[in-house]
């Protein structure tokens, strides 16, 4: 799966994408305006995972960005907070995976993609 991670925290990030993602092709941006300018130069991807709070802004935008231009892909809501993942899913997230139970970030994965 191709896969645009949207999350600011660098450490936390690249631990996901080693014990969780590795069996994919992940692209890591840090902030609304990097993954906004991925989506809009590679219409590829299968999945994103959004976090909620970044630096310039909130994850919101990107789903908007994702719904509003009818994009065929499984947007995956990963805030820490209920508060952020709730503001997502509002949004047009499929799914959602805090970042406390990312070992099942798989099982979204699959679940989003088979619906």
């Amino acid at each position: 799966m191709r896969i645009l991670f949207v999350e600011n925290h660098d450490v936390f990030a690249k631990t996901v994408v080693e014990q969780f993602l590795s069996n994919h092709e992940v692209t890591l941006v840090p902030t609304i305006r990097a993954a906004l300018r991925f989506l809009t130069s590679d219409t590829g991807v299968d999945a994103v995972l959004v976090d909620f709070d970044l630096d310039d802004g909130k994850g919101t935008e990107v789903v908007r960005h994702i719904r509003d231009r009818g994009l065929d892909t499984i947007v995956i809501a990963i805030s820490a907070h209920a508060r952020g993942n709730h503001e997502l899913l509002e949004a047009g997230a499929d799914e959602m995976c805090a970042k406390a139970s990312f070992q099942r970030i798989s099982e979204v994965l699959e679940h989003a993609s088979s619906l």
